[in-house]
């Protein structure tokens, strides 16, 4: 759990415009995302991305971090695991 903590933190500490942090905040209200739904999310919130760099984020975060799972249907959807949910919103919250 501390390899994962400090993954996420650093993925943050990179994070220059919030997007980043956005991102997971969104993953943290729980549900199940397709990455055009999280890319909309990000678009109304005023983020310049296209959904390609959405995906990126998704496979850095799922390779890299290791914190979200997808879910196979026509389309992926992504979610946050449970067991990482606590941890991620105390770094998140430490980071705002």
């Amino acid at each position: 759990m501390k390899e994962v903590a400090e993954r996420i933190r650093k993925y943050l500490d990179k994070d220059k415009t919030g997007i980043r942090k956005e991102l997971l905040l969104i993953l943290l209200q729980g549900r199940k995302y397709t990455t055009s739904e999280i890319h909309e999310i990000l678009r109304s919130k005023g983020y310049e991305i296209n959904q390609k760099g959405v995906s990126a984020m998704i496979g850095i975060i799922g390779s890299r971090i290791g914190i979200i799972k997808s879910e196979p249907g026509e389309k992926k959807r992504y979610y946050l695991k449970n067991e990482y949910s606590e941890l991620v919103r105390e770094i998140v919250e430490a980071n705002i």
